[in-house]
C-alpha cells in the first residue's frame, strides 16, 4: 500500500499542497499532523507508524515534514525498514531501497537538523535585538480579577477547595497560578 505522510508545523498553515502531492503519488491512505516536527510525539506520525506494514511504501512531501533531526529521521527509518516498509521523500528524491538513497538521507537529514537549529538560532537573535530596543516585552500577562484571586486562594489555602478547583474558579493554567500566589504573596 502507498501511505503518505503530511505535517504542518501550526493549524493556520495549509497542506493542500502536500495533499495534492499524495494524490498525485496515488497514496492509498494519508495522515495529516498540524504539529511541530521538533520530535516525534504526533498523533497522526504514531497512528501511521503503527499502521504501515511489510511492503508498504511511505511517502513524503520532504524529510523535514517526518523529522527535524538526524535522530529521529534515522530512527525512523531504521523502524520502516525493520517493518519491511520503503521510505521515499519526493523533494529529496530519496529512496531507502538503494545504498544512494540511504547514505543521501543522512545527509540530508542532518542538513534539515541545521535548517532548525538555523531558525531557532535566528529567532533567538531576533527577540535579543527587540528586547534591547524596547520593542519585545513578551507574552501580556493574563489580566485576573485579583479580588477574586486572593478570595478563592484564601478558601484554598483555608482547606476548603483544592488547588485544581481553585485554578479552575479563576480560569489559570497550574504554572500561571502558582505564579500569581507567589507574586501576590498568597
Amino acid at each position: 500500500m502507498r501511505v503518505g505522510y503530511v505535517r504542518c508545523s501550526t493549524l493556520e498553515q495549509n497542506e493542500a499542497r502536500q495533499l495534492k502531492m499524495m494524490e498525485e503519488q496515488k497514496a492509498e491512505r494519508v495522515f495529516v499532523d498540524k504539529a511541530s516536527g521538533k520530535n516525534t510525539d504526533r498523533k497522526e506520525f504514531k497512528e501511521m507508524m503503527a499502521f504501515v506494514r511489510v511492503g508498504d511504501t511511505l511517502i513524503v512531501e520532504s524529510i523535514s515534514r517526518i523529522a527535524r533531526n538526524t535522530r529521529d529521521l534515522l530512527t525512523i527509518v531504521s523502524n520502516l525498514t525493520e517493518k519491511g516498509v520503503e521510505f521515499v521523500s519526493l523533494k529529496e528524491n530519496i529512496d531507502t531501497t538503494t545504498p544512494h538513497g540511504r547514505f543521501m538521507l543522512t545527509v540530508f537529514g542532518a542538513l534539515a537538523e541545521l535548517e532548525r537549529e538555523s531558525i531557532l538560532e535566528r529567532q533567538r537573535e531576533g527577540i535579543e535585538i527587540a528586547k534591547a530596543e524596547g520593542k519585545y516585552k513578551g507574552r501580556k500577562p493574563i489580566a485576573i480579577d485579583e479580588a477574586k484571586f486572593r478570595a478563592v486562594c484564601t478558601r484554598w489555602r483555608a482547606g476548603n477547595i483544592t488547588a485544581t478547583a481553585a485554578m479552575q474558579e479563576v480560569g489559570l493554567k497550574p504554572n500561571t497560578f502558582y505564579r500569581r500566589v507567589k507574586e501576590l504573596g498568597l
